[in-house]
């Protein structure tokens, strides 16, 4: 497993690997309050990832969701599989400082609510590369219990120039 540099100087590393949340704002534009990855836990870009958000009281979407019964926006759950697999496809070489985005969600699923306190385990899988066009399906799961699935299609763009 070797590593490399990207655009930020943060070495990151190839093939399997884990990366903490300094490597990950080096590879997607998401921050606070809209980062929803908080680590990597192994990844085989472009194929695989298995990532994880750490679910918190203090998140801001609890003050309105809602109030004395929090749960997770389901969503939000969404979002973060989609940007699990844009930290996978981000994580290879030639896809380094693109953007990707979202374009669009079928068979989502929602099969329990997710919590504070809740260790949400974000596992993403390549289903088909077409052009700067692909398909992942995403599943979220809380104490190996399955909490939402999706198809999840992004797209590909470089960046604009300045």
């Amino acid at each position: 497993m070797g590593e490399t540099e990207n655009a930020g100087g943060t070495a990151v590393a190839e093939q399997t690997t884990r990366l903490n949340i300094e490597q990950i704002e080096a590879l997607i534009p998401h921050r606070y309050p809209f980062l929803l990855v908080d680590r990597v836990l192994e990844m085989e870009p472009p194929n695989r990832i298995r990532a994880l958000k750490s679910v918190s009281a203090n998140e801001p979407f609890f003050q309105g969701h809602f109030p004395g019964h929090k749960i997770m926006p389901g969503v939000l759950i969404i979002e973060a599989l989609a940007q699990a697999a844009a930290i996978m496809s981000l994580a290879l070489p030639d896809k380094r400082g693109w953007l990707v985005y979202l374009a669009g969600v079928d068979n989502a699923k929602f099969r329990r609510p997710v919590v504070p306190g809740d260790a949400l385990m974000l596992e993403v899988e390549l289903v088909r590369m077409r052009g700067p066009f692909g398909t992942v399906t995403g599943q979220a799961l809380v104490d190996g219990e399955l909490a939402a699935a999706a198809e999840i299609k992004f797209a590909f763009q470089r960046p604009l120039e300045d």
